[in-house]
């Protein structure tokens, strides 16, 4: 497929601190109680060995924006996005299609952790990979914008099935729009991604759209990670 990016990063260059990690959590700065603290400098210590990050995207110009139904139309393929996600994105002339992973092995070290009782480094570990494919994207996300500002143009934030009411099931419309086995991710029958710690999305791009921060008072969804993420 034509205009698509790859990149590989290493879990160093991510810069993840314990902070952000605690902040994730749901804890202000020196609130997080102990053994906390303990155990995610431990886990961060060695995650580099669990990580393997792979991440890109593709870009389209094939895009068109129906009102009346509320959906995106990318190279013939529907996408019934919503209100919200449709909102922010309606005014863009192309579209970025994205994934990132931050490989099998973390998801699997936290599921291990937790059959064997150790539930609390396990949630640890879930954070941290959780974390760790964000900041990835939010890398590969930066260089987008960089490589569309030279072109004259602007990006939206990015959206993913599962958020903003956006079904999950929309994942096999989505990786229709990419490589098979795109940065060694691929779907499920009941469109999960493996590996676990990954992402998926669009992002909107044009002269006229805006990067806003997430509008987490308009969405429904409970326990999301974005509300505990700078924005």
């Amino acid at each position: 497929m034509a205009n698509l990016f790859t990149f590989n990063l290493s879990f160093e260059e991510l810069g993840l601190s314990r902070l952000q990690i605690e902040r994730v959590m749901g804890y202000e700065p020196n609130t997080i109680p102990e053994p906390f603290p303990e155990m995610i400098d431990e886990v961060l210590s060695i995650a580099s060995d669990y990580c393997n990050i792979e991440g890109g995207y593709r870009l389209t110009d094939y895009v068109s924006f129906h009102d009346n139904t509320v959906q995106l139309v990318v190279e013939e393929i529907s996408l019934d996005i919503h209100k919200i996600i449709f909102q922010q994105i309606k005014r863009s002339c192309k579209l970025g299609i994205f994934a990132c992973t931050a490989g099998p092995k973390i998801g699997e070290w936290s599921k291990k952790l937790m059959a064997a009782g150790d539930m609390m480094k396990g949630y640890i570990v879930d954070v941290v990979g959780s974390e760790v494919v964000e900041m990835a994207m939010d890398k590969i996300q930066e260089t987008l914008a960089r490589k569309m500002t030279e072109d004259g143009l602007k990006i939206t934030n990015r959206y993913s099935p599962g958020y903003c009411s956006w079904d999950v099931s929309e994942q096999h419309k989505l990786f229709s729009l990419l490589p098979i086995n795109f940065c060694s991710i691929h779907l499920t029958d009941t469109a999960l991604m493996y590996p676990i710690k990954s992402v998926s999305g669009i992002v909107g791009i044009g002269k006229e759209v805006r990067f806003n921060p997430y509008t987490c008072q308009l969405c429904d969804m409970r326990n999301c990670l974005y509300k505990n993420r700078k924005s």
